[in-house]
């Protein structure tokens, strides 16, 4: 009974100092990670919008305008957008954040610049996990430009090479990647139409 008491006594202990060190460190590295986060993003932003001087979040995402899911038929969810703003304050254009559901490894969330007239100025990959050599090829500007500086309505890839502005390139063995970041920019086209489309 006694020798139960102190296994009891010892894993309780132990758990509760392994409880506050984790708490301790998620403490001390939440800060870090948010400031990694937002600079990744702005990154992102100045990649698709060299020519912006700053970039303001619009707060009020609810109603008819909000984030909407399956916007192109694909489970594709809206998560923020922000305004690409030049040196005079005036708004140049969207960026609108998105996270595809559809990737071979699990989410991939982007960042698409779509100017006020309606131009695609490009997009770049906030996070993926697709498969190395593969998927993950999806990050390489080869596979990027294709988005840029592109008007169109929406884009379709292709496994036969691209001969038109709205058709992407497949990336070789991975289509299913291929497939959710087009439809994730194809939503962010379809979100910036809500928007007021092109001014």
């Amino acid at each position: 009974m006694n020798s139960t008491f102190k296994n009891i006594l010892c894993l309780t202990i132990i758990t509760l100092v392994a409880g506050f060190g984790l708490g301790f460190v998620y403490d001390i590295t939440k800060e870090p990670i948010a400031r990694m986060e937002e600079n990744t993003k702005l990154e992102a932003y100045k990649a698709v919008f060299a020519d912006a001087d700053h970039f303001d979040e619009v707060s009020d995402m609810t109603g008819e305008d909000g984030p909407s899911a399956n916007m192109t038929g694909s489970a594709v969810d809206i998560d923020s957008v922000v305004v690409a703003m030049d040196a005079a304050n005036s708004p140049v254009g969207y960026v609108i954040n998105v996270t595809s559901h559809e990737g071979y490894g699990g989410d991939i969330t982007l960042s698409v610049g779509i100017d006020n007239n309606g131009t695609v100025r490009g997009m770049e990959i906030l996070d993926i996990s697709e498969t190395a050599g593969l998927g993950m090829r999806a990050r390489e500007d080869k596979f990027k430009d294709q988005f840029r500086n592109k008007a169109v309505s929406q884009f379709t890839y292709t496994k036969t090479g691209a001969t038109q502005d709205f058709e992407i390139d497949a990336i070789s063995g991975a289509t299913i990647t291929t497939k959710a970041v087009t439809n994730a920019v194809n939503a962010a086209i379809a979100y910036y139409s809500t928007l007021g489309g092109a001014n």
